[in-house]
């Protein structure tokens, strides 16, 4: 399985990610964009090319009995279902970290940027809580000047009402980082579980089936 927390900047999910890694070593592989040994550009193409590889190591992990996580890069659930590998991928599960256009232009701020991307923030935050629910809206934000190899057929303009991934939502104005990790923790146990129970299931069913179990 892979998981997605994700979330406009000042959210707190590179927080996040250094808080619950080390509960869920043994049933987790963990990244950041950031890490996977290309120097970060910030350009759309060069986060898709990433979002492959981050694909690619989910299905590597798969073969070791584990799933994966994506925690700390602003990465819409879109970029990753569009991913040349991402046919080969059970499920997608996404949990988007939001806040309130107040407490994300505070948190940014206090990260030091520069007020004038606060705009460019607010609106991101404000199209990816659409976005993660209603994969229909504007998706033309991430598929433009995107990296020829993804494909968007996946998704862009199929007759689907819902999006081809499940999503949870948690609104952290009001929270601090440690709650936050809570939340996402008991979401991530809770999706491990329910896959954990399936593949006891699976096991015991007369019929042999491929069901994603690793």
């Amino acid at each position: 399985m892979f998981f997605l927390v994700t979330g406009a900047s000042g959210v707190g999910k590179s927080t996040v990610r250094k808080l619950i890694e080390p509960e869920f070593t043994d049933d987790l592989e963990v990244a950041e964009l950031g890490m996977l040994g290309s120097t970060p550009k910030w350009e759309i193409e060069w986060r898709h090319r990433m979002v492959e590889r981050t694909v690619l190591r989910a299905l590597e992990a798969r073969r070791k009995g584990k799933h994966f996580l994506l925690c700390g890069d602003p990465v819409p659930p879109g970029e990753v279902w569009a991913a040349p590998s991402a046919e080969h991928l059970d499920r997608l599960v996404v949990c988007l970290l939001d806040a309130g256009e107040q407490a994300q232009t505070t948190r940014v701020l206090e990260g030091g940027d520069n007020l004038s991307f606060i705009r460019h923030h607010v609106a991101f935050a404000n199209w990816m809580r659409h976005h993660v629910i209603d994969h229909r809206h504007r998706p033309e934000v991430i598929t433009q000047n995107a990296w020829p190899q993804m494909r968007w057929d996946r998704w862009v303009e199929i007759a689907a009402i819902q999006p081809p991934w499940s999503s949870y939502v948690i609104e952290t104005s009001e929270i601090g980082p440690r709650e936050v990790a809570q939340l996402v923790a008991q979401w991530l146990r809770q999706h491990i579980h329910a896959n954990l129970e399936g593949c006891i299931a699976a096991e015991r069913a007369p019929l042999p089936r491929d069901n994603g179990c690793g």
